[in-house]
This record gives structure tokens, sequence and C-alpha cells, in this order.
């Protein structure tokens, strides 16, 4: 059952400035209870599986579908408290896993990346085949939003078969620049560090599963997401090099071709995305809704006094969600 809700615009409180504490306080400090989830896997007709993380809610309610963001699964604070939302409205929710991102290795040798559209629709197809009669909502966080957005880009008028409405949060629509960024300084020292310590493990992993394919002593040295995606990333999935991959999946250049209702939240002072590399109204479809608040850090946006909550996204995506016909 659908009910109107009124969300105020994002205002970061004053005991917690700037977009460095802003991202890492909500992941380090800020608990938010386990999800009770129902495991499904689908077998791909090319011999890999997806695995979906399922909240059940009631017969003809709708499905909020969450892509999770870079080593994002359903344990991500963010997953589990959107899902939680969900569950307590009695709508259903499904966190889709990019493949090798659910706890299990995945079996061929290419993984997930940032332009990932082809799994995306799979993920969608699969939602929709299990309720025919219900919305869906799509919901991509940071890499999966950009994922996301790309296939709702290429797609057009035909998502709209398949999902209802759409947001994306913390996306990295420019992902050169988005790159470039978290290859210097703090980022790299923090942020790009902590990604490349379990990205690299997966990576060797695949390298001793599959000789001959990647550079294991190569990857074991990489210190940036440059060196990383030329190494792995666009050797999996076809691509030149990182500069090849970040230009080609970046979904920036198709938010003009998104016909589905779709809600783009992005905090100016992301570290993981500088505020100039943002998109203005003039670089999307009529379909698509900008949120750029000036604060919020990259998906985080926390909010109350201390010790702090993170109400405001799940609640705002669900306004939007509240705000589409059917």
């Amino acid at each position: 059952m659908k009910r109107a809700t009124e969300v105020l615009p994002y205002r970061a409180p004053a005991w917690l400035p700037g977009g460095h504490l802003q991202t890492l306080y909500p992941s380090l400090f800020l608990r938010v209870p386990p999800i009770a989830y129902r495991r499904e896997r689908l077998e791909l007709a090319d011999g890999d599986f997806l695995d979906f993380d399922w909240v059940d809610g009631h017969a003809g309610e709708p499905v909020v579908v969450l892509f999770h963001g870079l080593e994002g699964s359903a344990d991500s604070h963010y997953a589990r408290d959107l899902m939680a939302r969900a569950r307590a409205r009695g709508w259903h929710g499904v966190v889709a896993h990019f493949r090798g991102c659910s706890g299990e290795d995945n079996r061929l040798p290419r993984a997930y990346f940032a332009g990932d559209s082809g799994d995306i629709e799979q993920m969608l197809r699969h939602v929709k085949i299990r309720h025919p009669d219900a919305p869906v909502y799509a919901v991509g966080v940071s890499l999966g939003g950009n994922a996301l957005l790309k296939w709702l880009g290429e797609t057009g008028e035909a998502a709209k078969a398949l999902v209802e409405a759409a947001a994306a949060v913390s996306a990295p629509l420019d992902l050169t620049a988005a790159g470039n960024a978290l290859d210097h300084g703090f980022n790299r020292l923090v942020y790009t560090a902590r990604f490349l310590a379990t990205l690299k493990k997966k990576a060797l992993n695949k390298a001793q599963r599959f000789p001959g394919m990647l550079d294991a002593r190569a990857i074991a040295a990489a210190t940036t997401f440059r060196e990383f995606d030329t190494l792995v990333t666009a050797r999996l999935h076809g691509f030149r090099d990182a500069d090849d991959y970040w230009l080609r999946v970046s979904s920036g250049p198709l938010l003009k071709s998104i016909a589905v209702p779709t809600l783009v939240i992005n905090a100016r002072n992301d570290p993981f995305l500088p505020a100039w590399a943002l998109p203005t109204a003039a670089d999307v479809s009529p379909a698509v809704l900008l949120e750029q608040p000036d604060h919020g850090g990259h998906v985080a946006f926390p909010s109350g006094p201390f010790p702090g909550n993170l109400d405001w996204l799940p609640r705002r995506l669900m306004q939007h969600f509240d705000t589409q016909p059917g």
C-alpha cells in the first residue's frame, strides 16, 4: 500500500562537517540492524549465477530492487536500511548481487563492472517474472547506480516494461573524473586502499583459477584504480585499458535518453566525484530529476542530533516512489 511521505531537502548536521566525515562516520559508527533475507539463485545461460536476497511482502505490493555499490552486498548499511523500509510497508524488497558479491566467487573469468547493463537487465527481468503484476522500483547505489542509469539510457522507452521508476544514489556519472579523484591524496590512502584490498584478493583468486589470463604479480603491486582497472577490469570485460573503460561505461552521456521517471542524487561534496563533473538540467531528459545538495558525502547523507542516523536517504527514495502513479 502506498502512502504519502514528506521529506525535507537534505541538510547535514552541524556536528558532522565535510564530505569525508559525512562519508566515513556512517559506515564506521552507525549500525543498521541485520535483515533476515531469503536467498534465491538464478542460474544463467552462460554457466554463471546471480544471487538475490529477498524480503517478502504482501501479494501485489510494489517491489524495490537494489543494485549495490562497489564491493557492496545485502549486508551494506544502505541495503539493510532500504530493505527494512520496504518490509515495514509490506512491500517486497530484493538486493540483486552482482557476480562474485554474494559471498561466493562466480564461476566465470568475467566479474562485474560499472557498466554491466546486461546483467542489470537480466536481474530486472527475473524480478518482473517473479512479480509480473506489481510495480517495480529500481535503486542503484554508487557503481550500481551507474550501471542502472546506463541501462536506463540505453533502453529508453523499453525500460518501462520492467520498471515504473528508478533512483541512483552517488553514482559516478563521469568515471574518468571519479577514477582520477580516487587515485590521489587522501582518497587514494583511505577509500581506494580499502576497495583494492578486497578487489585484489578476488582478482588474484581468478588469476589462480584461470592461468594465463591475468598478471598476478602486477595486480598484487597495484595501488590505484587506474592500475587495477587496466590490469583486471578492462582485461576481463573487453576494454583496452582503464581510460577506455571509464569513458565507454560512464552513464552521464546517456542521461538524456532516460524515459523512466528517475531520481539522481549526488552530494556536491562527495569525495568520489568532483562537483564540476555533475550534470545540469540541460544534460538530462525530462524524466530525470537531479538533486545535488551541497552536503551528504558518498552514499551517506547522515542526519539528526549526535550520534545521528541514516533516515533521510531511504525516506527520500520512498517519497520518490510514492509520487509515481499506480
